[in-house]
């Protein structure tokens, strides 16, 4: 986090109405933009004083009581499930990173193969799918700039031709890696990747309640959201990136009614007052994935790199207990270990 303005000094912008129909853009298109999306905040970063009294409470990482489950991680590695143009599937990578299979097409999201992203311990478990046992990528999401979304080492491991989906803002970065094929959206806006012998699939990058920084001089110059993967006939994941709990939910919900699968975040909640406007606890995921009208939610964003003071267990315990009492059918709850997969029933 940097120092921004205090809750005092920030009056957060009316939400802006959504545009009325998703614009689809052109694949690779080169496009200028404003300077900075900190006008797309709807909480004020932390200031001066929330900085301080995170450094008078040392509440960074959890306590050695915290970590003691580290060895009870669920990490179950297995083998890709087979597609074919009209599967979808879904393997947890770790954290935020998934392989998305639909319409043919392998997708990447959020691609961290590292061992340890700046800043961090190394990760408390092992990456759930190797790399050389990847089919080919055909495409990767980025949610936003932060270190353990964009890892620069892992993408260094893709072919530069490969497809590239990136917030506003994030291709100018990714072309300086000599990436030929980036796409960068707005929110509401959408791009479709058609690759010969298997099925279009459409991207459309959906609003998030989150920021962006990667450096001391970039805050919020570039964007961030979600993705909805859609495929022809009509099947649709949502992958929400890193996102607090807010309105947008709602939204996204309405433009895309019953999306059968919802990949949301439910780790690096605490302390609360510190990570509340741009990380959702367990049970703000679950009231998430009810606003949306999703299907089915699996977990993430929990279990991989040690970033808040929660105990390393305690996001996947409340996870199951908030499920349970919204009365949801159970399997309706993907709360995969790293590593394993699910396909969704055609």
């Amino acid at each position: 986090m940097t120092e921004q303005t205090d809750q005092a000094e920030f009056t957060a912008p009316a939400p802006a109405p959504a545009p009325p129909l998703t614009a689809t853009r052109p694949l690779g298109e080169l496009r200028h933009w404003p300077r900075s999306f900190a006008d797309r905040l709807v909480h004020p970063l932390p200031g001066v004083r929330a900085l301080a009294r995170l450094a008078r409470e040392g509440a960074l990482r959890p306590s050695p009581a915290g970590l003691r489950g580290i060895a009870e991680l669920p990490f179950a590695p297995g083998p890709l499930p087979a597609v074919d143009t009209g599967t979808v599937a879904v393997t947890w990578a770790g954290h935020a990173s998934w392989v998305v299979r639909i319409g043919g097409l392998t997708v990447l999201t959020d691609p961290v193969w590292s061992r340890r992203i700046l800043g961090t311990p190394p990760r408390l478990t092992p990456v759930g799918v190797r790399w050389e046992d990847l089919p080919p990528i055909d495409a990767v999401v980025i949610s936003h700039n932060h270190y353990d979304h964009l890892d620069a080492p892992t993408l260094r491991r893709l072919p530069r031709h490969t497809p590239l989906f990136v917030p506003a803002g994030l291709a100018r970065w990714c072309r300086r890696r000599r990436f030929t094929r980036v796409t960068e959206l707005d929110w509401w806006e959408a791009a479709e990747l058609d690759v010969p012998g298997r099925e279009p699939v459409r991207f459309e990058f959906v609003p998030a309640h989150h920021w962006s920084k990667r450096s001391l001089t970039d805050t919020c110059r570039s964007l961030w959201g979600g993705w909805v993967l859609g495929d022809r006939r009509g099947r649709r994941v949502y992958f929400a990136g890193d996102t607090g709990y807010g309105h947008w939910f709602k939204e996204i919900g309405r433009r895309h009614p019953a999306l059968d699968l919802a990949l949301l975040p439910i780790g690096a909640y605490a302390p609360r007052w510190w990570l509340r406007d741009v990380h959702a606890d367990p049970e703000e995921a679950v009231q998430a994935c009810e606003d949306l009208g999703a299907r089915r939610m699996a977990p993430m964003h929990w279990g991989t790199f040690v970033l808040s003071a929660e105990p390393v267990l305690e996001p996947l315990a409340r996870v199951r207990a908030a499920w349970a009492r919204t009365g949801r059918p159970r399997d309706g709850l993907w709360d995969l270990p790293v590593g394993s997969s699910r396909v969704l029933a055609a």
